[in-house]
C-alpha cells in the first residue's frame, strides 16, 4: 500500500524540487500540491494524506495555521521543510515528525522518506532519538549564533541601534548604504560587502553587488524566459538576482 503524499509550499519550484524527489520514491504517491496555506487546509481535510510536506512562510497562512485549522481525525506525518532553523522547537510542538532546514541535500531527504515508511510499516519504530539530535543540532545552530541582532548607525555625535529583524533590504548608494526598515530609511557609511559579513547567512543575503535581502521578507520570485531571477519583497519592491550571486541564491532557497 502506498503512502499518500502532499506537498505545500507557496514557491514553485520549490514544490517541483520536492515533486521530483517524491516520484523518485516507489512507495510514496503523490496526491497534490498546493501554494497557500488555504488550498492545504482544503486538500488535508478533503484527501486525508498520510504524510504532508509543509511549508511553514507562506503568503497567506503559516505552516502552523495551516496544522492548526485542519478537521480530519486522522492527522498526517508532518515533514516541516523552510529556510529558517529558528522554528525548530516550534515545530516539534505541533508534533512534526521531521524538519528538513533549506537547503537540503537528496540525501537528507531520502532519510526522512526512509524514516516514514519505517514508520508507517512498523508501528513499533520510533525516531525520536533521531529526530531529538536534529532539534539539539538546530537549537545550537541558533544559541551559538556570534551574529550581532543590533547594527549601529552613527548619526552626529550619537549612536542608536536597528534591530536586525525591523530591515527588509540594504541597497547601496555611492559610499553609503541605505538601510530600509519597516518604517524609515537608514544611511550608514559602509560598503554591502562589510555588512553582509556581519549579518546571520541564515537571515540576510547578497543577491546582487547592490542589493542585500532579508530571507523572511521575501513575497515571491519571478522567473523570466530567459532565466533571469527578480525577488518580490512583501512591500512589493523588485529586485534583480544578478548572474554571479544566482547560484548562491538558489541554493540557498533550497531550489
Amino acid at each position: 500500500m502506498k503512502i499518500n503524499t502532499l506537498i505545500i509550499d507557496d514557491e514553485a519550484l520549490a514544490r517541483q524540487r520536492l515533486i521530483n524527489l517524491v516520484n523518485d520514491v516507489p512507495e510514496l504517491e503523490l496526491i497534490g500540491e498546493c501554494s497557500t496555506g488555504k488550498e492545504a487546509i482544503s486538500a488535508i481535510n478533503e484527501y486525508e494524506p498520510d504524510v504532508i510536506f509543509l511549508d511553514i512562510q507562506m503568503k497567506d497562512l503559516n505552516g502552523f495555521d495551516v496544522l492548526q485549522k485542519i478537521t480530519v481525525n486522522k492527522k498526517p506525518l508532518v515533514v516541516f521543510v523552510t529556510a529558517y532553523n529558528e522554528y525548530a522547537l516550534k515545530a516539534f510542538d505541533f508534533f512534526a515528525f521531521d524538519y528538513l532546514l533549506k537547503p537540503y541535500k537528496d540525501e537528507r531527504f531520502f532519510k526522512s522518506i526512509e524514516n516514514i515508511i519505517n514508520f508507517t510499516n512498523n508501528k513499533n519504530y520510533n525516531p525520536f532519538d533521531e529526530k531529538i539530535n536534529d532539534l539539539l543540532k538546530y537549537i545550537k545552530i541558533t544559541e551559538t549564533s556570534n551574529y550581532s541582532q543590533k547594527l549601529p548607525i552613527k548619526l552626529g555625535n550619537k549612536v542608536y541601534f536597528i534591530d536586525l529583524n525591523d530591515i527588509k533590504y540594504i541597497i547601496a548608494s555611492g559610499y553609503y548604504a541605505e538601510i530600509i526598515t519597516n518604517d524609515k530609511k537608514h544611511l550608514l557609511r559602509e560598503s554591502l560587502s562589510n555588512l553582509i559579513e556581519s549579518l546571520d547567512p541564515n537571515k540576510f543575503i547578497r543577491i546582487h553587488r547592490s542589493t542585500i535581502i532579508n530571507l523572511k521578507e521575501i513575497g515571491e520570485l519571478i522567473h523570466s524566459n530567459y532565466g533571469e531571477i527578480d525577488v518580490k519583497m512583501n512591500d512589493k519592491k523588485l529586485f534583480r538576482v544578478s548572474k554571479s550571486y544566482k547560484k548562491m541564491f538558489l541554493t540557498k532557497m533550497g531550489l
